[in-house]
């Protein structure tokens, strides 16, 4: 059972459940749940109602009632980059999907983090292709991981087949393609999708790029540089050469957020895959933690 600890901050009394809506944004499907379990809501260390008043200083602890969980997979191993009582995350390697599903039961991050955090529900709050790389926050109860929904900022590294120069925007929409429930194409009654990108440098055959996504449609990277005739190298789904790596070059190498509790300014890094910084030797990136201001492009 995942906890949230909260000192109230208001000049008047005012209701618990005004307080947790408005002050603190906990949704009110959660708000349904905690309602619906007894002893969840403490006040002072005392069963409270949600339509009980509280007061400046009074300590508010919510304890996250769970679901039910995935299988769990003792076997495998994800390393984590960082981790607080709320959020924990990983470093996923390439070749694991995060989510199971019928091809992949129990071979997922999900199934890693059922056997190494039992008790808490799996809540990806960010997700990546099963053959992407790198950084993947998982929260550990119900009201982080709808606090930081859509509110991480990444950061890509990928690495294209060809010599593309200049840094620019792609915006193209993005549809399903025919006859296909994997591949995605643009289309233009697709979805509207955006992705910003800075070339960082290149060798013989490829073309290393930081990538920023305004939008998050499935295989958006993938899809809208292979469109614009640079397919990711190792893609050969949309086009890109296997002949010198044996998965996509996509990497997901920094992540920004502000802690939901503390309100912090927070960062991870991960840098990327041996096999990609081989395509590209020449390209040596700063792996240290850095404002998000720094990586505006």
């Amino acid at each position: 059972m995942g906890q949230l600890k909260l000192v109230i901050q208001t000049p008047e009394p005012v209701r618990l459940c005004e307080y947790l809506r408005r002050g603190i944004g906990v949704s009110a499907r959660l708000l349904a749940r905690l309602k619906r379990t007894p002893a969840s809501i403490l006040c002072n260390g005392v069963p409270v109602r949600a339509v009980d008043p509280v007061r400046a200083g009074d300590v508010v602890v919510l304890t996250m009632p769970e679901q039910e969980g995935l299988e769990p997979n003792p076997a495998l191993y994800v390393p984590s980059v960082l981790e607080t009582a709320h959020y924990i995350v990983y470093d996923k390697p390439t070749g694991m999907p995060v989510h199971p599903s019928a091809r992949h039961r129990r071979d997922t991050l999900g199934n890693y983090f059922a056997a190494s955090m039992p008790g808490h529900t799996f809540r990806a709050v960010n997700r990546l292709d099963r053959d992407t790389s790198g950084l993947c926050m998982i929260a550990k109860d119900a009201y982080t991981a709808s606090a930081l929904q859509g509110k991480l900022e990444k950061r890509y590294y990928a690495v294209l087949c060809g010599h593309l120069t200049g840094d620019g925007t792609i915006s193209a929409p993005i549809a399903r393609t025919e006859a296909s429930i994997i591949t995605r194409c643009v289309r233009q009654d697709g979805q509207p999708a955006v992705t910003h990108y800075r070339v960082l440098g290149h060798s013989a055959d490829y073309t290393a790029v930081e990538i920023r996504l305004e939008t998050g449609r499935t295989h958006q990277i993938r899809v809208h540089f292979s469109h614009l005739g640079y397919p990711l190298a190792g893609d050969d789904l949309y086009g890109g050469s296997c002949r010198h790596i044996g998965q996509q070059a996509l990497h997901c190498g920094r992540l920004f957020w502000r802690d939901p509790v503390t309100k912090q300014a927070c960062s991870a890094v991960s840098p990327w895959r041996r096999d990609m910084q081989q395509l590209v030797p020449a390209v040596q990136l700063d792996w240290r933690n850095r404002n998000e201001e720094d990586c505006k492009f």
